[in-house]
C-alpha cells in the first residue's frame, strides 16, 4: 500500500471513528433540546418568536425542553413519534390549555401555584373566565419573561382600570409601586452578595452570609404574596426584607470591630 492511499485510510478510519463517537455521544447530549433543534431548522410551527423565547429562558438553560410542557417524546426526531400525544393548546385536554397551564406549570412552581390558587383569579379560572390571568400572561408562553412594573400596571389595568370590567385603579397603582420596590430590593440584594463575596472565608462571612438567608426570605414571601395578587402581604413582606438589607449593609460599610 502506497504511503498515500494509507494516510487516506487512516483519514477514512478516523472519520469512521469520529462518525461512531458521535453517534454515541447523542443520547449525552440534552434530549430536551431535540424539539427546538428540530423546529428551529425547519419553517414550521411554533412560531420563530416562541422558539426565540423559550431560546432565551431559564427552561432552555436548565434543559426544561418543550416535551415538559407539551407532551411528546423528545428522543427521536422521527415526526409522527416525536409528536404523538401532542395536542393542540385549544383543545381542553391539552396541558397548555388557559384552563390547564397554571398547573402544568406549577408541576415545578409548586409555590408559586399554591399561591395562585389563592388567588380570585384562580377562582375566576376554573369557572372559564377568559379574561383572568395565567401564567403566560405576565411571564410570557416560554416562561421567558419578568415584567416590569411598568409592564405590570397596564396589564392590571387591561380589567381594573378606570370603566374596566372590575374597576380598581388604585390596584394597578399599588402593583406598580409594590413591584418597583421588589425590584430595587433585588438590585441591593445583587450588590450585598458580590460585597459579601469578598470577605475573606471565616465567622464574619459566616454571618454575614446567614444574614443574606436571612433578608432573602421575606422577598421570596413578597414575590409569592404577588402570586396571590394579596398586595398587602407583599408590602409586609417587602418591608421586613427591605429592613434586612439595610442593617446588611450597615454591617458591610461600618464592620464590628
Amino acid at each position: 500500500m502506497s504511503k498515500g492511499a494509507a494516510m487516506k485510510g487512516c483519514e477514512a478510519t478516523s472519520l469512521a471513528v469520529l462518525i461512531c463517537l458521535l453517534g454515541f455521544a447523542v443520547p449525552v447530549v440534552s434530549q430536551q433540546s431535540r424539539c427546538a433543534d428540530c423546529h428551529f431548522a425547519q419553517a414550521e410551527p411554533p412560531e420563530p418568536f416562541h422558539l426565540a423565547d423559550w431560546d432565551h429562558s431559564a427552561h432552555s438553560q436548565n434543559n426544561v425542553g418543550c416535551e415538559a410542557c407539551h407532551g411528546g417524546d423528545a428522543s427521536t426526531f422521527e415526526s409522527l413519534q416525536a409528536h404523538r400525544d401532542v395536542l393542540d393548546s385549544l383543545n381542553p385536554a391539552s396541558p397548555v390549555n388557559r384552563r390547564n397551564l397554571s398547573a402544568t406549570c406549577g408541576g415545578c412552581h409548586t409555590s408559586s401555584f399554591a399561591a395562585f390558587q389563592k388567588s380570585q383569579h384562580y377562582a375566576l379560572l376554573q369557572k372559564g373566565d377568559p379574561r383572568t390571568p395565567i401564567c403566560s400572561t405576565c411571564h410570557g408562553a416560554a416562561g421567558s419573561f419578568r415584567p416590569s412594573a411598568r409592564a405590570l400596571e397596564s396589564e392590571c389595568a387591561q380589567c381594573h382600570g378606570p370603566n374596566r370590567i372590575a374597576p380598581r385603579p388604585e390596584t394597578a397603582e399599588a402593583a406598580r409601586t409594590l413591584y418597583d420596590a421588589l425590584h430595587e430590593s433585588r438590585d441591593l440584594m445583587r450588590t450585598v452578595r458580590s460585597l459579601i463575596n469578598r470577605v475573606s472565608a471565616g465567622p464574619r462571612r459566616d454571618q454575614l452570609d446567614d444574614a443574606y438567608q436571612q433578608a432573602d426570605v421575606p422577598l421570596i414571601q413578597a414575590v409569592q404574596a404577588g402570586h396571590e395578587f394579596v398586595y398587602q402581604g407583599l408590602k409586609e413582606r417587602l418591608s421586613v426584607a427591605r429592613q434586612r438589607i439595610e442593617a446588611l449593609l450597615g454591617e458591610l460599610a461600618n464592620p464590628k470591630q
